[in-house]
């Protein structure tokens, strides 16, 4: 992490060591090769595992085991204007946590990636309880910017089975808003903090997630 953004986060987060993925054990999931054209990270300390992204007819299936992000290279924001946004749908209700279930959305400022130590981004995430949260990772550390969060904006899973969520990051020029089904649910101000770098989605361990209409684009 530079020290600009660190000093842009300083009085918003709170660096907490990166730790395990909670009591339940990962999933054992069958290998296999990555969507053409995007890229799989598993989580620093979680490389041994294995997660799976495949491209389906309407988009594609993300199905982990471990903990990852996945972005097409091409999707790479200069520090300007920018919106990324996806649909999501979870197929499966997750279990591990009881009803509050694991993690998924998207991630944005993604910098130095191949480098588990150094790897940067932000992430804005749902889960099937209905709340988001937002995090900012700098090698093994996660920096809380927003714990988790309940927001009538996100359809629960239970209310509705395999729901669908509309997320978006809209980076302006003054602040970094959090948009869940047209509904912004947070903002940042945007002084001194570097979302410049890859975009993508991220999905936690133990889930089976479809996303479509994934979109990075200039201006908002």
């Amino acid at each position: 992490m530079s020290r600009r953004v660190g000093l842009a986060l300083a009085a918003l987060v709170t660096a907490v060591p990166l730790g395990a993925q909670g009591k339940d054990a990962t999933k054992s999931v069958a290998s296999t090769a990555v969507a053409p054209g995007w890229v799989m990270k598993l989580d620093p300390g979680s490389e041994s595992l294995i997660a799976k992204l495949e491209r389906t007819p309407s988009g594609f299936e993300v199905t982990s085991g471990g903990a990852a992000i996945y972005y097409s290279p091409s999707d790479v924001q200069k520090n300007e204007k920018f919106t990324t946004m996806a649909d999501f749908q979870q197929l499966k209700k997750n279990v591990g946590h009881g009803d509050q279930g694991e993690a998924f959305g998207l991630f944005a400022g993604g910098q130095l990636l191949d480098d588990p130590a150094k790897q940067t981004y932000f992430y804005f995430l749902v889960r099937q309880d209905g709340s988001f949260l937002i995090n900012h990772r700098a090698g093994k550390e996660v920096h809380k910017i927003v714990d988790w969060t309940p927001s009538p904006a996100i359809n629960k899973f239970d209310a509705k089975p395999n729901p669908t969520n509309n997320l978006q990051i809209q980076a302006g020029m003054d602040s970094i808003r959090f948009v869940v089904n047209n509904k912004q649910v947070y903002a940042l101000p945007r002084k001194n903090i570097d979302m410049s770098g890859q975009t993508g989605v991220r999905v936690n361990h133990n889930l089976d997630v479809r996303f479509w209409n994934f979109m990075a684009m200039t201006g908002m």
